[in-house]
């Protein structure tokens, strides 16, 4: 099977220092990528390397189809100042901007597909809503609906549940799961024992990237990839065993 994306020998990062040494990866149609790894570890640059915000050092990034609306981005923290005068239906029609361009008008099938996203995610009575009246979890909706607006191949979360409460992030997990059947996620969590019933494939990031695929990992693997991180677990409680984080030694 050919990948939609593939990393090859990717070292990347800032100025002179390099964040991420020979990282290899394969993102596949329809995969469900969790990724993992300690603070500082190289998670986000990864994700800058993937959407192509972050030019590698060395190595080289493979994209199967044409960049053009491959990638819906939902970061961790969506900035917008809530005092801005703009609606609910602005914000999702904003992620159709790549392809629109600064200054072309929003056709009326775009405003029809963005209404349509927003009744779909149970926010359709907010569409004329200032985005400064919402919580956070349906601001989290609004900025699921700008993220896959233009139809993505790939769709990267950045911790996206970092910033609602427990019952919005169960039903947000239900949304991907869903949203998952018709495309492929990539998604970084410090917390994936909570959503290891939805990811497909892991991968362990700390400077280096070690690949799993399968959505099961032991301690012992953890350990010896210096990645260790809130345990892994299946089952209805998830349990999670912290250690103490070590950065390998280059």
């Amino acid at each position: 099977m050919t990948p939609i994306l593939e990393l090859k020998d990717i070292s990347a990062g800032y100025e002179h220092e390099t964040i991420l040494h020979h990282v290899d990866l394969k993102i596949f149609e329809h995969d469900f990528l969790g990724i993992i790894g300690p603070n500082g570890g190289g998670k986000t640059t990864l994700l800058k390397v993937i959407l192509g915000l972050l030019k590698p050092f060395e190595g080289e990034v493979i994209y199967a189809v044409p960049r053009q609306n491959l990638f819906g981005y939902l970061p961790q923290n969506s900035r917008f100042d809530q005092r801005f005068p703009i609606d609910v239906t602005e914000v999702v029609l904003s992620g159709l901007m790549s392809e629109k361009g600064l200054y072309k008008p929003y056709s009326r099938s775009d405003k029809y597909k963005a209404w349509d996203l927003l009744e779909k995610y149970g926010m359709g009575a907010y569409k004329k809503a200032s985005i400064g009246e919402l919580s956070g979890g349906q601001m989290q909706r609004v900025f699921l609906c700008r993220a896959i607006i233009s139809s993505p191949r790939i769709l990267i979360l950045d911790e996206p549940t970092t910033y609602v409460d427990s019952h919005f992030e169960k039903e947000f997990y239900a949304i991907l799961e869903e949203l998952n059947k018709s495309l492929t996620i990539v998604m970084v969590s410090h917390d994936l024992g909570t959503i290891c019933s939805y990811v497909k494939t892991i991968a362990c990031v700390n400077r280096s990237l070690h690949y799993h695929d399968s959505n099961r990992i032991s301690e012992e693997q953890l350990q010896s990839y210096n990645c260790p991180i809130e345990l892994i677990t299946h089952g209805k409680i998830p349990h999670r065993v912290l250690k103490e984080h070590k950065t390998p030694t280059l």
